[in-house]
């Protein structure tokens, strides 16, 4: 019976120095490289920023802009589906671009008012497919048509008082304002994230506002999306600046670049 068991014990001996090892301790393990982000990984804003391909006018921008607190507040992810409305010379679509990183994608929607005023800027920045993970899409508000819940993030910024604003001599005719908001309801996902930045006007200024001063109160945003089904989550005072000349047009030299702006985080429920 001893004889038996020693043989036994020799053989479970083999078997366990034959076995694949043991995992490292957490110590060693920390210095391997970490595995890729997944979709909806955290963002460096800062890095993003400092991106040695970012034009130099946009950097000249960043000061006023803050994007790197905008996009923190509105929660862009990497891998997200953007959308950026009025996209105009593309700031903000760049910033994108890199924040959702190659397994994400934006689209960059102007109409013609705008690309009218920003069309060399766009070459210029998408010359040689320099932002390969951005659409580019012309049509007016009133004919847009978008896929339905393909977007994880949509913003809008200095953009929606232009749905108050009417100009047909500059190619902008009126806006369906309704109309727009329920295609980008449609065209989200659920749980999805809407970001609006804009230019605050006096508090129980009419909506018509944002057609003259190019500013907007920030109720009667809120009144229109809770009316388009969208849920506001919170609002933030970064861009804030109470001593701005709220009777003076955003463009004029005095205001512009200060203005008081607001941020408005709203989801589709």
């Amino acid at each position: 019976m001893t004889h038996r068991f020693w043989i036994a014990s020799a053989l479970l001996l083999l078997l366990a120095a034959c076995a694949e090892p043991e995992a490292p301790p957490a110590s060693a393990a920390s210095s391997a490289a970490p595995p890729a982000p997944a979709r909806g990984g955290r963002v460096d804003y800062q890095a993003v920023l400092a991106a040695p391909g970012r034009p130099a006018a946009d950097r000249e921008q960043d000061s006023w802009r803050k994007p790197a607190e905008s996009l923190a507040f509105f929660g862009v992810r990497q891998g997200m589906v953007a959308l950026d409305l009025f996209a105009g010379g593309g700031y903000y679509t760049e910033i994108l671009s890199a924040a959702v990183g190659p397994t994400g994608h934006v689209v960059a929607h102007n109409n013609k008012g705008y690309l009218d005023g920003v069309g060399d800027e766009l070459t210029r920045r998408f010359a040689g497919s320099r932002l390969a993970n951005v659409e580019q899409m012309a049509a007016e508000a009133n004919e847009l048509e978008l896929t339905p819940g393909r977007f994880d993030f949509v913003l809008l910024s200095n953009a929606y008082h232009d749905v108050y604003y009417v100009n047909e001599a500059r190619n902008w005719p009126k806006i369906d304002g309704p109309r727009l908001l329920a295609e980008l309801f449609a065209s989200m996902k659920p749980g999805a994230t809407l970001g609006v930045i804009d230019h605050a006007a006096t508090p129980g200024s009419p909506a018509e506002t944002g057609g003259t001063l190019h500013r907007i109160d920030p109720e009667i945003v809120k009144r229109d999306f809770a009316a388009a089904g969208f849920a506001l989550d919170t609002e933030s005072d970064a861009l804030r600046n109470p001593a701005d000349d709220f009777t003076k047009n955003v463009f004029d030299p005095a205001v512009r670049t200060k203005t008081d702006r607001f941020m408005l985080r709203f989801r589709r429920l």
